[in-house]
């Protein structure tokens, strides 16, 4: 996160990542790499920087699903430039954050939403519906099994909405 992404000024991590920081670039990391056919992009190392420029929650699921888009941009120059055959990205892969307010299960939190949520989840999946990563906590009332059920529902229907998103992009960008 930048230095005045955030209310109250995050400082600049000088000395290297902090633990927050690893976390959340192992976890974007986990998320292009299921996506992705990693044997195709033969002896490369590819370096995806999520810098968050205004910050109100869900900055770890945005950066995943622009990480994408950024990806699919990378590999399609290096199609271009005859560097690969073919894209290495097989699927899009999206996040979202969803949680349970008031009793009610909520898409898209918030900072205020989500730091007064019962309980907060980040669902990372890919376009074929198959799960990458799912991460919830009860921040109050423990929730029941049934409750997970409406929260994961309503995260696919994020999921979806923002893959749909991601391939009007990438079509546009094919188009011009």
């Amino acid at each position: 996160m930048l230095p005045r992404a955030t209310l109250e000024r995050t400082r600049r991590e000088r000395s290297g990542p902090r633990g927050r920081t690893q976390e959340i670039q192992r976890l974007i990391g986990r998320s292009l790499r299921a996506a992705t056919d990693l044997g195709s992009l033969g002896d490369r190392t590819v370096t995806i920087d999520c810098d968050v420029l205004s910050a109100d929650g869900g900055t770890r699921t945005a950066s995943i699903t622009g990480a994408c888009l950024a990806l699919w941009q990378a590999m399609q120059g290096l199609v271009e430039e005859g560097q690969l055959e073919a894209g290495p990205l097989r699927q899009l892969v999206a996040a979202v954050s969803v949680g349970i307010v008031g009793r009610e299960a909520w898409l898209d939190l918030d900072y205020a939403e989500d730091s007064t949520a019962d309980v907060d989840f980040n669902v990372v999946a890919l376009e074929d519906g198959r799960l990458v990563e799912v991460q919830g906590t009860a921040e109050g009332a423990p929730f029941r099994r049934a409750e997970m059920g409406e929260v994961m529902d309503l995260a696919e229907k994020g999921i979806e909405r923002l893959l749909e998103l991601q391939r009007k992009e990438i079509a546009e960008a094919v188009r011009a």
